[in-house]
């Protein structure tokens, strides 16, 4: 199994979270899909759930919560990356073009994180780790396989992202010029593309998690019979096979079956 023992090199997605309105209802969904353990976590904690598969931590739900009197928090999953050093990092993306949607806050003894916007509209977190490094499993069943942007002007949130995280991008092998990777110290870690086509209309950037499944037609189907939608139905293409699917509250999230690696 996959199992991250030796943390994230920065720039890498290292976790994902789900701020839902009723916290007890996604664990629940997600416990049924995907087969969790999680449960709503201790007061100190804020309630946070750090959800498992294998007995590893693989992502995390807490109750939304609106800020001050404002309207609660979008309900959908957002994207960490791993870095040395979350003020600096704060103050590259402001400098890079980038806004601030939470501040650098301490997690107990576990991290730093903030939650921070590209210019281009796209929504993402940064982890600075100290005990936890994040997820403790990737590419299995459950947990994440690959986070993507998806952005309304992929030139400004390439420049933005290399600027501000030292994320390179470059086309990606039978992507020709629509599909990118993007590098941390030249090592793939996520992609990138053009806002997709059949995407509603005003649709902003924004990043998209992608959860390993064992089958991605099974999988879709548990999720509608949870309460759940799907979003795009599970088809083929060059890394297995996958569908986006969204939660029984609208949070939505992609699965992938992956192509086992001695196929063509």
């Amino acid at each position: 199994m996959p199992e991250v023992v030796s943390g994230y090199r920065p720039g890498t997605p290292c976790w994902t979270d789900l701020a839902a309105p009723d916290q007890q209802a996604a664990l629940d969904f997600y416990s049924r899909v995907f087969g969790w353990s999680g449960r709503i976590g201790p007061p100190e904690r804020g309630g946070y759930s750090i959800c498992e598969a294998g007995g590893l931590p693989v992502a995390g739900i807490s109750a939304a919560e609106p800020p001050g009197e404002g309207p609660p928090p979008p309900t959908v999953w957002t994207t960490y990356l791993s870095v040395a050093d979350a003020d600096a990092t704060v103050r590259a993306v402001v400098t890079a073009g980038g806004q601030t949607v939470m501040p650098v806050t301490d997690v107990m003894n576990l991290g730093r994180t903030a939650v921070l916007a590209d210019p281009t509209g796209g929504v993402f977190g940064i982890w600075q780790p100290r005990d936890f490094a994040g997820a403790g499993l990737v590419n299995e069943h459950g947990a994440m396989i690959w986070n993507e942007l998806n952005t309304t002007d992929r030139p400004a949130a390439s420049a933005f992202y290399r600027a501000a995280l030292g994320i390179d991008s470059a086309p990606m092998e039978d992507g020709g010029e629509t599909y990118f990777s993007l590098l941390a110290d030249g090592r793939e870690v996520g992609g990138m593309q053009a806002m997709p086509e059949g995407v509603p209309a005003g649709t902003p950037s924004h990043w998209l998690v992608y959860f390993a499944v064992e089958d991605a037609d099974r999988t879709a189907a548990i999720a509608t019979a949870a309460g759940g939608s799907v979003l795009k139905a599970p088809f083929d293409m060059v890394a297995g096979r996958m569908a986006v699917l969204a939660d029984s509250q609208g949070a939505p999230f992609a699965v992938l079956t992956p192509r086992p690696l001695n196929e063509g």
